[in-house]
């Protein structure tokens, strides 16, 4: 959705390397935005976008218009099913129905061999991923690595909305998501321990309001009793105006996703 930072950036690299062209596709999608989430105050920067873009040779920027993208209010739109009724599907009600529909759309626009996606957005990647798999859309989905700042934090065009000390704040999320991966290398595998470790960690902070904490089967993205390596330990907090989310796989920690591919 533009206000390009280095993790959209990552993903130019990875379509690079597994592509002979590269389309990046820049457009606020006012159909995955609920009614008092933040449409309007979205951070948007076009030609800082076009220019960080270029600087990673990009071939085609894709910027449509809201015309162009819907003449009219999409009547027919793509269902997330059962994998939105976990983690932030309950919180945005209608989020992954329009993330799907804007995606389906831009594949129909762009008929990109490969699509790139990050991992810090793990419920829109798994469930992009379905709907390419459900409706045989004749592309591959790669799935790149978090990218974060030097303190752990994910990095996110929402972080621009923290103040200093809202941002300081924020850096107890990567320390909760890597107590977890301690915890569970060294034994723990009872998930309502490992979120009892994360809460303890997050509720120290008092401008951190806990949204959820769970630890999930990658494929279903329902809850688990019992980790294994595999589990993703996801999370959603709000500090201040600010909506963040983070995950981890169990067994690698925040510290895998900064590793090159």
């Amino acid at each position: 959705m533009g206000y390009l930072h280095e993790g959209h950036l990552s993903l130019i690299d990875h379509a690079r390397n597994q592509s002979d062209a590269v389309v990046v596709s820049i457009f606020v999608n006012p159909i995955q935005f609920g009614p008092a989430e933040d449409l309007a105050s979205y951070p948007r920067d076009l030609q800082r976008d076009r220019a960080a873009a270029q600087q990673r040779a990009t071939d085609c920027l894709f910027v449509p218009s809201t015309t162009a993208m819907y003449s009219s209010d999409p009547t027919v739109r793509v269902g997330p099913g059962s994998l939105a009724a976990h983690l932030c599907g309950p919180y945005r009600p209608g989020h992954f129905e329009g993330v799907l529909t804007v995606v389906a759309k831009l594949f129909h626009m762009v008929e990109p061999d490969v699509a790139v996606f990050g991992r810090k957005d793990f419920q829109q990647a798994r469930i992009i991923t379905r709907m390419v798999q459900d409706l045989s859309f004749p592309l591959q989905i790669f799935v790149a690595p978090t990218i974060r700042e030097p303190d752990g934090l994910a990095m996110s065009s929402r972080n621009s909305y923290l103040s200093p000390t809202e941002r300081t704040a924020a850096a107890r999320i990567p320390q909760g998501l890597e107590a977890a991966h301690r915890a569970f290398r060294a034994g723990v595998i009872r998930t309502s321990e490992l979120v009892a470790e994360v809460r303890a960690i997050l509720e120290i902070e008092p401008l951190i309001r806990i949204e959820y904490l769970e630890a999930v089967d990658p494929n279903t993205l329902e809850a688990v009793d019992l980790a294994t390596g595999q589990t993703v330990f996801a999370v959603a907090v709000r500090i201040g105006s600010s909506r963040l989310i983070d995950n981890v796989l169990l067994a690698d920690g925040i510290g895998a996703d900064n590793v090159s591919e």
